[in-house]
C-alpha cells in the first residue's frame, strides 16, 4: 500500500532529515544509489499526494550489515533480510535516524513534492516486466534441468524420457515457457511504445504463477534427488516462490490493477 508510507522527510537547512524504516530494499548494501519514497508533507490526510521521491548517494558496503553517516549528520543502518530463496540477491531493511539529504536529492526539486507516488507507479510497470523476465529465466532453467535429468536417469530398465508421462510433463512445461516468453516480449514492445502498463501486470501475474508450477514439475521429474540441494532444481523451486510476491503480490495486481483496467477498457 504505497500511499500509506510512513517514512518521513522533514525540511531542514540545506535539505531534508529522513526518519523511519524501509524494508525490501534490493542490493541496498552494495548499491551506491538508492531510490527512496518518503512522506514530505506532514498532513497525513494528503495520502498519496504527500510523497516525494529521493535519490540517496552512499558508499558501497560488502556483507550483510552496514552503517552510513553522511556529512550532514544522522545515520542509516542496514541489515540483509534472511530469505527462503533468492539468496544471491539480498534485500535489506534500512533504518534512518535524522539522516541528512541535500536539497537536490528530491527528484524534481521543490516541484517534486507530492509527485513521488506518480513517479513510483510509473516505474512499477517496468519492474513488473523485468520480474516476468526473471520468472522466464527460472522456468527455462527448470525445463532444461528437467529434460537433462530425464535423458540421463534410467528407471525400470529404460531412460526416464521414454515414459509417456515424462514426455507429457516436458511438453506442457515447454509450452508454458514459450507462452510466457512471447507474452513478455509483447508487453515489452507495448511499453516501448508508451502503452502496456496493464499488459505488464498481466504477464507478471501469469509468468510468475507458472514459474512455481514448472519448477515443481522439474523437481518431480528428479524424484527424491529433486529435494537434494546438490541438484539445481531445489534452488529454482525455492527461488520461484517469491516471484508472485515481488513487484506487487498477484492478489494486489488482480484487485487493484488488472480488474479495474479490464472494466475501463479493452486490452491489446
Amino acid at each position: 500500500d504505497v500511499a500509506s508510507i510512513q517514512t518521513a522527510a522533514t525540511p531542514a537547512p540545506g535539505g531534508w532529515r529522513l526518519n523511519g524504516t524501509k524494508v525490501w530494499s534490493t542490493f541496498a548494501g552494495r548499491a551506491e544509489l538508492l531510490g527512496l519514497l518518503a512522506r514530505t508533507e506532514p498532513d497525513r490526510a494528503l495520502g498519496h499526494k504527500g510523497l516525494g521521491m529521493f535519490v540517496i548517494e552512499k558508499p558501497a558496503f560488502p556483507g550483510h550489515e552496514f552503517e552510513h553517516r553522511p556529512a550532514g549528520g544522522g545515520r542509516m543502518t542496514g541489515r540483509a533480510i534472511a530469505t527462503l530463496g533468492y539468496r544471491g540477491m539480498h534485500s535489506f531493511e534500512l533504518t534512518f535516524e535524522d539522516y541528512f539529504l541535500p536539497a537536490d536529492s528530491l527528484v524534481g526539486g521543490e516541484a517534486g513534492r507530492g509527485q513521488g507516488f506518480y513517479l513510483q507507479m510509473e516505474g512499477f510497470s517496468y519492474g513488473r516486466l523485468q520480474t516476468a523476465a526473471r520468472a522466464l529465466g527460472v522456468m527455462q532453467s527448470a525445463l532444461e534441468h528437467g529434460r537433462a535429468y530425464a535423458e540421463s536417469r534410467r528407471v525400470f530398465g529404460k531412460p526416464l524420457r521414454d515414459f509417456p508421462l515424462t514426455r507429457e510433463k516436458l511438453a506442457q512445461m515447454a509450452a508454458c515457457v514459450q507462452a510466457s516468453r512471447q507474452a513478455t516480449y509483447a508487453a515489452a514492445r507495448l511499453l516501448d511504445s508508451g502503452r502496456g502498463q496493464t499488459e505488464a501486470s498481466l504477464v507478471k501475474l501469469f509468468a510468475c504463477h507458472h514459474a512455481e508450477w514448472i519448477t515443481r514439475e522439474a523437481m518431480q521429474l528428479h524424484g527424491g534427488m529433486g529435494y537434494a540441494e546438490e541438484f539445481a532444481v531445489s534452488r529454482l523451486f525455492a527461488d520461484a516462490r517469491v516471484l508472485s510476491i515481488f513487484e506487487g503480490a498477484e492478489e494486489v495486481l488482480a484487485l487493484r490493477v488488472i480488474m479495474p483496467a479490464l472494466l475501463r477498457q479493452r486490452l491489446g
